[in-house]
């Protein structure tokens, strides 16, 4: 899966316990009709990812959806989602439709004037 955006923030990376544990986020908001404000999270070796980046930039971050489960200590059942991302490429303005081929000119859809009404259609259907 992947986020399109521009980066609005970009944390710092934090440390965790004495298991070194690192985690850095950040937040890219979408250009769409309603734009949201996605926090995506970077964790251990895939923090420095980041370190190339800044505020502006416009981004695709590919990520995995995580969750998990926990108990908490009165025996209810709790559930929570991340979004870990793992690789993020800068975009060049213009560039999210690159991957799209040409539109064939207009005139290439234009009706053939050329038939005769005295050829038959031989297709079996």
């Amino acid at each position: 899966m992947e986020v399109l955006g521009k980066i609005k923030m970009i944390g710092e990376t934090q440390s965790f316990g004495t298991n070194g544990f690192r985690k850095r986020e950040v937040v890219v908001t979408t250009e769409e009709q309603y734009p949201q404000h996605i926090m995506v999270e970077f964790v251990q070796d895939k923090t420095d990812l980041l370190n190339n980046f800044q505020v502006g930039q416009n981004v695709k971050i590919s990520i995995n959806l995580r969750g998990r489960e926990w108990v908490n200590p009165q025996g209810e059942t709790k559930y929570f989602n991340s979004i870990q991302g793992w690789r993020v490429e800068s975009l060049q303005e213009g560039a999210q439709g690159s991957n799209m081929p040409p539109v064939a000119p207009a005139e290439a859809f234009a009706p053939a004037d050329n038939l005769n009404e005295d050829d038959h259609d031989d297709l079996p259907f």
